[in-house]
Order: C-alpha cells, then sequence, then structure tokens
C-alpha cells in the first residue's frame, strides 16, 4: 500500500515468471547483477531456490499499461548464509527472547555483495509504494523481518523516511584517477608502495602467463576450468560452494560479453582463475580460486589484473568484493555500504536500533583511519 493512494502489489514465482524486457526495465542496464539473466539464472540453475533457503519473492508493481512499472528482488529466507550482512547475533537474540527470526524477508541479489539499486522502478513516483509493499508481505506472513542489503546510497533517504533502520558497513574499491596505464597508477603511489608491488607481481607471475577471456571466445572448458577453482575456494570458505556448476553455463549463454575471466596458466593449462563481470562504468571481482600454492597470486589474479582490464576498459571503478584490509595497500580505498532493515517488534527494533548507533559510529571511525593509511602520495 502506497501511503497516499491505494496501489496494488503482486508477488511473483519468481524472476523467471516474468519477461526479460519488463525486468530490465525496471533494472537498467548499468549492473549486471539487477539484470534478469544473471537473477534467472539463480533461480534456473537451482543456486537460489526454496530447497538452498532463498524462496524467491519478487515484488511487483504494474503501471497504468499492465507491464510492471517497479520490481523488489526479494527472497523468503530460512538462514543468514550467503548474505555478506551479518545478522546471526540478531537471530540468536531474538530466539533466546522466545520469537521466530525465521523465516525473514531478504531484499538482495543472492550470495553477491555488490552495492546498487533495490527499488527497481521505472516510475520512481513508487519506490515508497514498494517498501511499503515489503512491509506489508512481512506483517502478513508473521515474518519477523524484512532486509535490503547493498542498497544504493541514493536509497538510504527512502529507506530512512519510511522509518527503516540504516545499517553501514565498508567494502574496498579501487578508483580510477584517469589513468593510462597500470605504471600511470603505480605513479599515484609512494615510492615504497611501487616497489612492493612490482616486486609481488614479479614473484607471482614467475613461470606464468596470463590470459583474459571474455563474450564469444567463452567455452565449457573455461567453465569447466574455473569450477574446479571455485569448488575448492568455497569449501574452505563456506563449506559447500552456493552455486551450481549449471549456474555458470548459463552465465555464458546469456551475460558472455559481461563476464571477464582472468586465468593463469603454466604450460599452457590453467591453474588460477577469477571471474570478473563488467558493468557500465564498474569491474566486478567476484569469484576467484587456484590449484596450486603460490605466494601473491590472488593479488595478482584478483586485483592488478583487475586494474589493468578497468583502465584498458575505461571504467571508473573495481569492486572487488567484501571484506579483506589487504586490499588496502594495493590501491583500493575503504568505502561505506549500506542496508535497511524493516523489524515491526517494537522491542526488537529499538535493540537492534541501539546495536547500530554503537556499530555505525566505529565504522565512520575505521573507514576514517584506514583512507588515511592508503598508499597514495600525500599532498
Amino acid at each position: 500500500m502506497d501511503r497516499e493512494r491505494q496501489i496494488e502489489a503482486r508477488i511473483g514465482s519468481g524472476i523467471a515468471s516474468f519477461s526479460a524486457s519488463d525486468w530490465d526495465a525496471c533494472a537498467g542496464t548499468g549492473n549486471p547483477f539487477l539484470s534478469h539473466a544473471f537473477l534467472s539464472a539463480l533461480e534456473e540453475s537451482g543456486s537460489a531456490t526454496a530447497r538452498t533457503g532463498w524462496q524467491p519473492l519478487p515484488i511487483a508493481i504494474d503501471g497504468v499499461d499492465c507491464r510492471p512499472a517497479a520490481l523488489l528482488p526479494a527472497y523468503a529466507k530460512s538462514h543468514s548464509q550467503g548474505e555478506y550482512v551479518f545478522d546471526h547475533g540478531w537471530a540468536s537474540a531474538w530466539e533466546r527472547a522466545g520469537g521466530r527470526y525465521y523465516p525473514k524477508l531478504q531484499i538482495a541479489v543472492p550470495f553477491t555483495p555488490v552495492p546498487g539499486r533495490r527499488l527497481l522502478t521505472r516510475d520512481e513516483t513508487l519506490a515508497h509504494a514498494l517498501i511499503a509493499a515489503a512491509e506489508a508481505v512481512v506483517r502478513n506472513n508473521g515474518l519477523s523481518s524484512a532486509h535490503a542489503t547493498f542498497i544504493a546510497p541514493e536509497e538510504v533517504p527512502l529507506f530512512e523516511a519510511a522509518g527503516w533502520l540504516i545499517r553501514i558497513d565498508s567494502q574496498f574499491h579501487w578508483h580510477n584517477g584517469g589513468y593510462g596505464s597500470f605504471d600511470d597508477f603505480l605513479a599515484s603511489l609512494s615510492s615504497r608502495k611501487r616497489k612492493a608491488i612490482r616486486k609481488e607481481r614479479r614473484e607471482a607471475l614467475d613461470g606464468l602467463t596470463i590470459e583474459h577471456v571474455t563474450g564469444a571466445a567463452i567455452t565449457e572448458a573455461h567453465w569447466d576450468a574455473f569450477w574446479a577453482f571455485y569448488q575448492d575456494t568455497g569449501a574452505r570458505k563456506w563449506g559447500r560452494p552456493y552455486l551450481t556448476r549449471r549456474f555458470f553455463s548459463l552465465l555464458g549463454e546469456r551475460m558472455a560479453d559481461q563476464v571477464l575471466l582472468v586465468f593463469a596458466l603454466r604450460g599452457g593449462q590453467p591453474i588460477a582463475g577469477a571471474l570478473n563481470l563488467i558493468g557500465a562504468d564498474t569491474l566486478y571481482g567476484r569469484y576467484w580460486g587456484t590449484l596450486a600454492d603460490i605466494p601473491n597470486l590472488h593479488f595478482e589474479i584478483c586485483y592488478y589484473q583487475a586494474i589493468e582490464a578497468a583502465i584498458g576498459r575505461g571504467l571508473a571503478r573495481v569492486e572487488a568484493g567484501a571484506q579483506g584490509e589487504h586490499k588496502l595497500s594495493r590501491g583500493y580505498r575503504p568505502v561505506p555500504t549500506y542496508s535497511a532493515h524493516f523489524i515491526p517488534d517494537p522491542g526488537f527494533r529499538a535493540a537492534v536500533a541501539d546495536f547500530l548507533e554503537t556499530e555505525r559510529q566505529a565504522i565512520v571511525n575505521e573507514i576514517a583511519v584506514l583512507d588515511a593509511m592508503t598508499p597514495f602520495k600525500k599532498g
């Protein structure tokens, strides 16, 4: 319900229940993770489904033309894995108090800590109605809460105006200062950091060659190689990988021109690789893995090769995923990220609000401290 006029919202059976043209008309084309191709591939591959704890519940508001004018990528979650905004403590506290935290409503791109719009509209006046519709889903279905994670900064005031609690966290992003080459980027760093990065790259690449693969050049053999890397990393970080093998094939079928695979090869055979997606102005680093223990190869494949690719493509920045203060010394700066949380229970809401107030100041202070430690020349 909109606060000014009656607006009907509906819940789709999944992203795939909408046409690609209708979904993308609301989502736009700048952020590949919001596209119908990416989100429907998560569903159709069995990666984001009710069975895996991500039941798709996309919320739509139709326009006067009877086509979606506003959309919300929403999921009923039965756990808190794959979100990268950690609320396990909230769940534990609520359940100790006798409540039931799961299922909850998650407004997000599954398994993807990439900031972007969550209120997908071709009619911006419907943004508040989308938020109200999410609140109605929570109340009407007895859910504990709703969480919109990695929202775009410009959406923060919209959620605040609706009374949602705002949480701040941070990531490390690389920003293109108009560099013409990687050496131009290095020239912006202190002498000591330049030397350290050059040495790190020489050692990581000793005996290896680097291959960038995109578009029609990507084959199933490339995905087979990357799948082995992804499985190894996923098993070590999460216990089991979130994504299925079929997801990567669908990504290649539907979004190959927005995929950049970076491989390290020894004797012509890939031994490590990283998956990036190409947006309108951003290169998004997502997954990496290796079958060889080579010092600093992770930094080379994921960070330095991404910087070179972004410079070559004239992109404004590289977003290399969640966490990782080791990115700081490699030219990635700390930036704030935002999430919004709707908690209808007054007592629970008050407790979370108190926690967020303390956490927010700590994050702001940490960003300021870390930004002062960047390797760029001072003054």
